[in-house]
């Protein structure tokens, strides 16, 4: 799916390129070079990697060697991507909160969190690294989920985070728009969510019987017609969890391109998790500062498509 145009959004642009390092396990043994490559990253043809070989552009233990070369494990296999061209996203952030450990910014739709796919410069985490070097992101948002990210800028105030996050002590509320007419002004979803299959992927994650327990908590805020706003309190954080819940409800997103009703992908649908339509933004962090122990209450001002005719 093409990625719609955004305000604030960068032309498309040529990045410097990017050293990829790899320690070879136990799986690389008696593999050729090329059928280890083909094998392992399938996002290049087989006549793709034998021109990178070929050009020189991928080393075993700092040499080029020839495509038929015979792995064996504890080697260092490096493939120097050449510079590609990044699509079009936004490439600025606003700073919500800063201090010595910590970094907390506002995400725009469209913009990419952390490199993947063809994303490397233009991802929050490089424009965030350009004003501060050591931050590390504490968690994700999908690249169409706008909103509050929390950054931590040193080990320490980065192991206090993971610390509340993994003992599910980081409060975390999301603002989205949702289809159908709920029936209840508020309501719990518990939902288990794990890898289903895909046509494309393999498999993606979705509501699933044997997925890992799930909790979101959900408050209806204003009904437009055939859809609502709501409110979401995500007490665990699996991949899309928001997403397939409310569509496991019967509520999924208004146009989501993959999840429909009962949180699964839709049928025929060639649809990625990472295709934009709907609205979701990360509104709300509340936790303890690694620090000083102080209770921290962080929001994000949602955009206007998600704010009640009343109010935030």
């Amino acid at each position: 799916m093409t990625s719609p145009s955004l305000p604030g959004s960068a032309a498309p642009s040529l990045n410097n390129g990017y050293t990829y390092r790899e320690q070879l396990g136990p799986a690389a043994d008696s593999l050729t070079l090329l059928d280890y490559l083909v094998r392992n990253y399938r996002h290049s043809t087989e006549t793709t990697w034998l021109e990178h070989i070929a050009s020189g552009r991928v080393l075993i233990d700092g040499m080029p060697v020839p495509a038929d070369t015979l792995l064996r494990r504890g080697s260092e296999l490096v493939w120097k991507r050449p510079p590609w061209i990044e699509p079009a996203a936004p490439r600025s952030f606003a700073v919500l909160f800063e201090d010595e450990d910590l970094l907390a910014v506002a995400k725009p739709a469209g913009l990419p969190t952390l490199p993947g796919g063809n994303f490397l410069q233009g991802t929050l985490l490089h424009l965030v690294r350009e004003r501060a070097p050591e931050a590390s992101p504490l968690h994700r948002l999908g690249r169409w989920t706008s909103g509050l990210l929390l950054f931590a800028k040193n080990p320490r105030a980065g192991a206090g985070l993971t610390r509340q996050w993994s003992e599910k002590k980081v409060g975390k509320r999301y603002r989205a728009l949702a289809s159908g007419l709920p029936g209840l002004d508020a309501f719990a979803i518990e939902t288990p969510i794990g890898p289903v299959p895909h046509q494309l992927l393999g498999s993606v994650h979705a509501a699933s019987a044997t997925g890992r327990p799930s909790l979101s908590r959900v408050i209806v805020l204003e009904q437009r017609g055939d859809c609502f706003l709501c409110d979401v309190h995500i007490a665990t954080g699996r991949p899309h969890q928001i997403r397939i819940h409310l569509a496991s409800a019967g509520h999924p997103l208004v146009g989501d391109p993959l999840y429909g009703p009962g949180g699964i992908p839709l049928q025929g649908s060639a649809a990625l998790p990472g295709d934009p339509g709907y609205l979701l933004h990360a509104a709300e962090l509340r936790f303890r500062h690694p620090t000083t122990g102080r209770e921290m209450t962080l929001q994000s001002e949602p955009p206007m498509a998600l704010r009640p005719s009343t109010g935030k």
